[in-house]
C-alpha cells in the first residue's frame, strides 16, 4: 500500500486537508481534498486552540470521506508576522590530509552558517542552502568531492515564534492526529507553483492568504528572502463589508461572484445585488463601485509587497517575475493590479506536476498550499525511507542536512 500523506493548511478564513501519495509511475496523486471554515486564527496565528481544532478535525474528515482513506498524521503549513527569515555566511577550513572536502566538512559548515544569536521565545524552523562558495569559486550547488583550502556556506534561516508553533501542534493534537513536520507556508506554496528554471532565474512568489500575504523570493535555485506581511484577502471582505454596509458572510459572497481589482476590467453598466442587514430589502449598485472600494486594498497590499522586494534587494534581478497564488489572487483583475505596481510580468501560480482523480478540483491558486505540503510530505517520507534521518524526532542538524539536500 502507498506511504498516505497529508498536508494540512490550516489558515486565517478556511482549513484545508489534503490527501496523496506517490504513485507507481512516480507521480504526485491527490486521493482526497476537504475543506472547513477556519475561526480560530487571526492573521495566520491561533487565539482560540478549540476553534482550530474543529476545523482540523471537519477538514479531515472531508478529505477521508474523499479518498477512503483514515490517516493519523499530517504536515502542517503555518504563516504568521512572527516568522523570519535571514541569510547567514559560515566559513571553515579544509585541514584533512588530501585537502578534499567530505559530508564532514559540509556538516561543520552548515553549524558555521547557522550559529545566529536567537531569542529564547523563537525557533528554527528551516534552513535552507544559497549556494557554497570553494575558496573563490561560489555558485557552487555540491562541493563534496572538490579540492579546497576553504569552504563557505550561505544559507536562508527561518524562524518562528516558539509560543505558535505550539500552539498550532497542541491544536493538531487536540484534533487526534500527530504532526510530522511544520512548514513555513510560502516554502510549501513554491513547491507546488514554481518551475526549477523560475527559480534558478530569480523569480518571487506572493502567496496571499485570508489573514497574511507570505513572500519568498528564490535566486539561483535557493531562498534568497522571505517575509510575512499582516494583510490577505480577509481585509478587502472587511473593506466590502463596511464600505457596503452589509454582513461579513454576504461581502465574502460579493468579493469571489463581483470582485475585481482593476475598474478598467469592468463594465459601466454592469449591475450587483447586496444583501441588507436587519431585514432591510437588498440594495442594487454598480459593479464599478464595488470595484472603487477593492482596488484601493489590493493597490495597498501589492505596495506592501514591492516595498519587502526593494528591501530585499533582488527585486531588479527577478528575471522570471512575479508568481500570485493563494485564494486572495483568484480575484479578477489582480494581474493587472500587480503588473502596474511591480512593473515587471505577473502570473498565477496553479498546482503543477498532479495526476490522479482530483487533478481539476485541487489546480487552483488557494490549493497551492495544501498540495505543496503534500509534495513536501511525500519528498521528505523518501528521505527518512532511504535512512536519511530514520529517527522518530529529528535531530536539529538532521534539520539542517534535510533543507540543504531538499532545495539544492
Amino acid at each position: 500500500m502507498e506511504d498516505i500523506i497529508v498536508g494540512l493548511d490550516i489558515g486565517t478564513t478556511k482549513t484545508c486537508a489534503v490527501i496523496g501519495f506517490l504513485n507507481e509511475n512516480n507521480q504526485v496523486e491527490v486521493a482526497g481534498v476537504g475543506v472547513a471554515p477556519s475561526k480560530g486564527l487571526k492573521n495566520g496565528v491561533i487565539v482560540n486552540i478549540e476553534n482550530t481544532s474543529a476545523s482540523i478535525v471537519k477538514a479531515i474528515e472531508n478529505a477521508e470521506t474523499s479518498a477512503g482513506y483514515e490517516v493519523s498524521s499530517v504536515f502542517v503549513g503555518v504563516s504568521g508576522q512572527h516568522i523570519k527569515g535571514e541569510n547567514s555566511k559560515g566559513v571553515v577550513a579544509i585541514t584533512n590530509r588530501n585537502r578534499t572536502i567530505t559530508q564532514s566538512e559540509v556538516k561543520r559548515v552548515i553549524e558555521a552558517a547557522q550559529a545566529i544569536v536567537i531569542p529564547v521565545d523563537r525557533e528554527i524552523m528551516h534552513v535552507l542552502s544559497k549556494e557554497f562558495t570553494v575558496d573563490d569559486q561560489s555558485g557552487i550547488k555540491d562541493p563534496v568531492g572538490m579540492s579546497a583550502v576553504r569552504l563557505e556556506a550561505e544559507v536562508h534561516i527561518i524562524t518562528a515564534a516558539t509560543a505558535s508553533i505550539q500552539n498550532m501542534i497542541k491544536a493538531v493534537a487536540k484534533a487526534g492526529f500527530q504532526h510530522r513536520d511544520i512548514v513555513f507556508n510560502a516554502l510549501a506554496s513554491a513547491d507546488a507553483v514554481l518551475s526549477k528554471d523560475e527559480k534558478e532565474l530569480g523569480v518571487a512568489l506572493i502567496d496571499i492568504g485570508g489573514g497574511t500575504t507570505d513572500i519568498i523570493v528564490y535566486m539561483e535555485g535557493g531562498v534568497a528572502y522571505s517575509a510575512v506581511l499582516p494583510v490577505g484577502s480577509i481585509h478587502i471582505t472587511n473593506d466590502i463589508s463596511i464600505g457596503l454596509r452589509t454582513s461579513i458572510e454576504s461581502a465574502e459572497m460579493i468579493k469571489k461572484k463581483y470582485g475585481c481589482a482593476d475598474l478598467s476590467l469592468v463594465d459601466a453598466s454592469e449591475i450587483v445585488e447586496v444583501p441588507s442587514v436587519g431585514g432591510r430589502a437588498p440594495r442594487r449598485l454598480f459593479r464599478q463601485e464595488l470595484t472603487q472600494i477593492i482596488q484601493p486594498r489590493v493597490a495597498e497590499i501589492m505596495e506592501m509587497v514591492d516595498h519587502e522586494l526593494l528591501k530585499s534587494g533582488k527585486k531588479d534581478m527577478l528575471s522570471a517575475g512575479i508568481v500570485l497564488t493563494g485564494g486572495g489572487s483568484m480575484l479578477e483583475g489582480c494581474i493587472e493590479a500587480a503588473e502596474r505596481v511591480f512593473a515587471m510580468p505577473v502570473r498565477i501560480g496553479l498546482p503543477l506536476d498532479i495526476v490522479g482523480g482530483l487533478k481539476d478540483e485541487v489546480s487552483t491558486p488557494q490549493y497551492a498550499n495544501g498540495v505543496g505540503l503534500l509534495k513536501y510530505g511525500i519528498r521528505m517520507s523518501q528521505f527518512r525511507s532511504q535512512g536519511r534521518f530514520g529517527r522518530s524526532k529529528e535531530s536539529f542538524l538532521d534539520k539542517i542536512k534535510r533543507g540543504f539536500t531538499q532545495y539544492f
